[in-house]
């Protein structure tokens, strides 16, 4: 287990840097150039070089990352170019807003999601599996502003039940949670329906049956558990999606997250955030990941990590 993990964590520090490098050569090249936008439109050309020199923005490419590189060894993202604050403060203020809006996120795809799997599964080829699975394929296409826009009218504009945007209670989590496990909740009940079929054409499901347990204890005690063992996987990923992922959604109701950190970063070709946010990102789908590799074995005794 402990050369496993070791082997792990040192592909995930070469995926870091790979991330790391590919970021910041597609920044090098961007024809956007953010100098500007901190010297701003009327800016000279002297004071324009100035500042370049000032940030090292006027060094190769190689020289740019190395410092970048070094900086980030001792734990230094850098400093936001127009917000004049350090890019691990700005990050570890979102964060927690980010943390709360993904758990919540996922519990709801994972409510809804699992639930229409099984009933599809156990429906199988009936009217119902296919009006859920119709139904799935519409929430895994339909755009983030689209769902969001439309709860977003419903609940809280025409009924009232929920504020129309912010942070900070319970009711202001309900409806992006919602838009988010919406959309995420069709691949997961599709991944279920599959998985829950497997395993109710197996040798052990027939054998119980054949004990004569009942059709709930069949399926609830001995089926599901055994049928929920992909859904690990993807929940590892859906952590990192939902670290960067989510910017539509937190832009709609006003979510102090690390996605709309990272789009007012992009609209301002700052630098320094988007590297910061998307590292995080990365991060958190490496140990997603892993994590996920490591509960398997517990989930499902038969599954040896070598």
């Amino acid at each position: 287990m402990l050369a496993y993990v070791a082997r792990r964590l040192v592909q995930s520090a070469l995926i870091l840097l790979g991330v790391s490098f590919i970021t910041f050569l597609l920044l090098y090249v961007l024809p956007a150039d953010p100098v500007r936008q901190i010297a701003g439109r009327s800016a000279t050309a002297e004071t324009v070089e100035s500042i370049r020199r000032q940030l090292g923005l006027d060094q190769p490419f190689l020289v740019q990352y190395g410092r970048y590189l070094w900086n980030l060894a001792q734990g230094d993202f850098g400093r936001s170019y127009l917000q004049k604050t350090e890019v691990a403060d700005l990050l570890l203020s979102r964060l927690p807003a980010t943390l709360l809006l993904m758990v919540a996120a996922i519990l709801c795809e994972l409510l809804i999601g699992l639930t229409l799997g099984v009933v599809a599964a156990l429906n199988r080829g009936r009217a119902l599996d296919n009006v859920l699975m119709l139904s799935s394929f519409v929430t895994v296409s339909a755009p983030q502003f689209v769902v969001a826009l439309l709860l977003l009218y419903v609940f809280a504009v025409k009924l009232g039940w929920f504020p129309i945007g912010g942070y900070g209670t319970p009711a202001h989590l309900v409806l992006p949670a919602l838009t988010l496990g919406i959309l995420g909740s069709g691949w997961y009940s599709r991944i279920m329906r599959s998985s829950m079929l497997d395993m109710l054409r197996a040798d052990f499901i027939r054998t119980a049956r054949a004990k004569g347990l009942g059709r709930a204890r069949v399926v609830l005690g001995h089926a599901l558990p055994n049928a929920i063992l992909p859904i690990v996987a993807m929940i590892g990923i859906d952590i990192g999606m939902f670290m960067s992922g989510i910017v539509v959604v937190e832009s709609v109701f006003g979510w102090p997250g690390i996605g709309q950190l990272a789009w007012q970063a992009i609209q301002r070709v700052d630098i320094p955030i988007i590297m910061g946010v998307t590292l995080v990102s990365a991060l958190a789908i490496v140990i997603g990941n892993l994590l996920a590799d490591l509960v398997a074995p517990a989930i499902d005794p038969r599954i040896r990590i070598r």
